[in-house]
């Protein structure tokens, strides 16, 4: 009998826990994988938070010379760490290029981040780094 009920405890925690971790947005609900932009700008703010690091940025209109404050979601700050990112490693001030980012759905100024490269990282500026897309690794 003592069986049964740890054998049930433990699938029902499972359960539990397996439902929060799809509760999480994927990829393809917020983020359109067909709609892909490249995007230069100016560090405006660096979230560094679970579960995905958000860097703002503005970003200049060549054609009308307007500036919006874009923001593009990053994998989570462990999976970032474990590639080498350091919390700093990205400046406020510093311009940076997004590239191969894919649009958010609904229109917003979002994006998921492909690579960023940075224009200075001290002794290595033009540094690209993986940005740890969910692309592919959410459902």
């Amino acid at each position: 009998m003592r069986a049964y009920l740890l054998g049930g405890l433990i699938a029902g925690v499972l359960l539990l826990t397996g439902g929060k971790a799809l509760a999480h947005h994927s990829f393809a609900a917020e983020f359109d994988g067909q709609k892909r932009v490249t995007l230069t700008g100016v560090v405006t703010k660096v979230e560094w938070t679970n579960p995905h690091v958000w860097i703002y940025f503005n970003v200049k209109d060549e054609k009308t010379g307007d500036v919006a404050n874009w923001g593009a979601e990053f994998g989570p700050p462990h999976l970032l760490q474990r590639q080498g990112w350091r919390r700093d490693i990205v400046k406020l001030g510093e311009k940076v290029t997004v590239t191969n980012a894919a649009l958010a759905k609904n229109g917003s100024k979002r994006v998921n981040a492909q690579t960023i490269t940075l224009a200075s990282t001290g002794a290595r500026p033009g540094q690209t780094l993986d940005a740890g897309s969910s692309e592919g690794r959410n459902p």
